[in-house]
């Protein structure tokens, strides 16, 4: 197919996405095809070095781990259709399923993920989520130096695989089931080197398909894989994922029926969208917020950061220039996380105990206070602060949550310039600290507060500005190597508090989801972890 990139000013003229000889060789091959867009080409589509949404859609449909989430958010069997745990907690012990194969063919075996596991580890991988997955595994300090045999990890048959922690972990299920822990091939990876994710013949699969293009900028296309253990259940033959970095384009396209499912609306639009049984709103756990580089001057000053936070009208963000479709954090974790009591929610617990950091009711008394603390930090009325970049993406509304923290900012005496960059160079440079604040955001991976909070851990690898606290860190640490369930949100709590006291973040809102699909895509579902499972879906006619 035509490289999308190219197309789009004709896109404009002609309306048309693809040729019609493409159309009748598609129609006559009688493959069922889905075409789909969920964000511009990623960073990276290798499971060990991604940490991005759109990144991980892609990875889910092309990988599999030893266990997985069904479309009622449960853990079921994957790769490993039997575990247990021992009596203390420490060690699970995964039992794979009989005649498990890669998509060229070859046995997938439980030394696979010895190395994979091992590889996330390693610091020449340098993966984001090593520490925060790996660091309550047996030996992780040695492994993480370059000593990978120290890991408890270990195969003692081909079918299982084995792994000590050295704490009970109460979500170690979920992180069994997280797309960075997913087996990949050593071999290949070892030939094609740090390039293997982006060519169809080294990306080797184990899931429900493998990798037949690679067009950057335009589109990957996957194909189904024959030797996947669930194959006769994935009903798409193909799956084309459209790399769109422009909303009305994606917009275009699909009201073009060329694509069923878009990610990325454009918000000029969404008014009229309203009630279109094709346009959908659903929440999800995760929060957008900004992330200030404590590593530079003047942000390395909580109260230059406090000030930054308080300048921002939340509710104004998420009601006006996010219409509604967000809504205004009033503190880091929002709705949707659990809480140690059954049934209960760790926001709902943080507001009896601590009340609302934000208050979002009386943005003048928080603006007041953002100008004492800037005067406090030596800069009455903006002077002397450097002027400083936001960097950011421009898609949804992230564009304009940038321009008005200009305008909010500047009400400060503060001068800030927008830094708009392609999606895969943002999240470049903020893992890099090429920047001084940064558009940010977190969905959560598992049920469990410190999927997000741990994100601030001084050796965390998402921990873009590069905050760190010993007291923070400490409480971490406690809920990490506690048994007692209570205990370890209790901890949580705390550690919350010292981050939004320390104005690590600024969060800004919680997120929804914002989609269009059309009504003859069947059979898909979206969780509140934000990814499309359309593996299993169908085009009606």
């Amino acid at each position: 197919m035509k490289k999308l990139a190219l197309l789009v000013s004709a896109l404009a003229l002609s309306g048309v996405l693809f040729s019609c000889n493409e159309k009748k060789e598609q129609a006559a091959s009688n493959e069922s095809v889905l075409h789909i867009q969920v964000g511009p080409s990623p960073e990276t589509i290798d499971p060990a070095l991604n940490s991005a949404v759109d990144g991980a859609n892609m990875i889910i449909h092309a990988f599999e781990g030893l266990l997985k989430f069904d479309r009622d958010n449960n853990i079921v069997a994957a790769l490993a259709d039997k575990w247990e745990q021992s009596e203390d907690g420490l060690t699970w012990t995964f039992h794979l399923r009989d005649g498990l194969k890669w998509s060229d063919g070859s046995p997938l075996t439980a030394e696979d993920f010895v190395y994979s596991w091992r590889r996330v580890v390693d610091p020449m991988t340098a993966a984001p989520y090593g520490y925060d997955l790996m660091n309550i595994v047996v030996g992780y300090e040695e492994a993480s130096k370059g000593d990978l045999d120290k890991l408890g990890v270990s195969a003692p048959d081909a079918q299982t695989f084995v792994i000590k922690l050295v704490n009970p972990c109460v979500y170690f299920d979920k992180i069994a089931a997280f797309a960075t822990l997913v087996p990949v091939q050593k071999k290949t990876i070892e030939a094609a080197g740090d390039g293997w994710a982006t060519k169809p013949e080294s990306y080797v699969t184990d899931g429900p398909y493998y990798m037949t293009e690679f067009t950057d900028g335009a589109q990957i296309v996957f194909s189904k894989n024959p030797y996947y253990w669930d194959a006769a259940n994935i009903t798409f033959d193909k799956i084309v994922w459209h790399l769109i970095e422009d909303a009305n384009t994606s917009f275009t396209a699909y009201n073009q029926d060329e694509i069923q499912l878009i990610k990325d609306v454009p918000t000029e639009e969404i008014p009229s969208l309203r009630g279109n049984p094709e346009f959908f709103v659903e929440p999800i756990m995760g929060t957008y917020y900004v992330t200030f580089n404590v590593q530079k001057k003047p942000f390395d000053d909580p109260r230059v950061r406090q000030a930054l936070s308080l300048a921002i009208d939340r509710k104004h963000v998420a009601t006006t220039i996010m219409q509604s479709t967000y809504a205004p954090a009033k503190n880091f974790v929002g709705p949707g996380i659990s809480d140690a009591a059954p049934g209960t929610s760790f926001e709902d617990v943080t507001r009896q105990k601590y009340g609302d950091k934000f208050n979002i009711d009386d943005y003048a008394s928080d603006l007041a206070k953002a100008k004492a603390l800037l005067a406090e930090a030596g800069y009455p009325n903006g002077e002397g602060f450097p002027t400083f970049e936001y960097l950011t993406n421009d898609a949804l509304y992230h564009k304009a949550v940038a321009e008005y923290l200009q305008a909010a900012w500047r009400e400060l005496g503060l001068t800030m310039n927008v830094n708009i960059q392609e999606w895969k160079t943002v999240t470049a440079d903020r893992r890099s600290g090429n920047f001084d604040t940064a558009r940010n955001g977190w969905v959560y991976d598992w049920d469990d507060p410190s999927n997000m909070i741990n994100l601030l851990e001084t050796n965390n690898g998402n921990n873009d500005g590069k905050y760190s606290s010993a007291e923070f860190d400490s409480l971490v640490s406690l809920a990490k190597s506690t048994t007692d369930v209570a205990k370890h949100y209790d901890y949580l709590h705390q550690a919350e508090q010292v981050l939004l006291n320390d104005s690590a973040m600024a969060p800004i809102a919680y997120y929804n989801e914002i989609w269009m699909q059309k009504t003859n895509l069947k059979n898909t579902w979206h969780s509140p972890y934000g990814y499309w499972y359309v593996m299993y879906g169908r085009l009606e006619k």
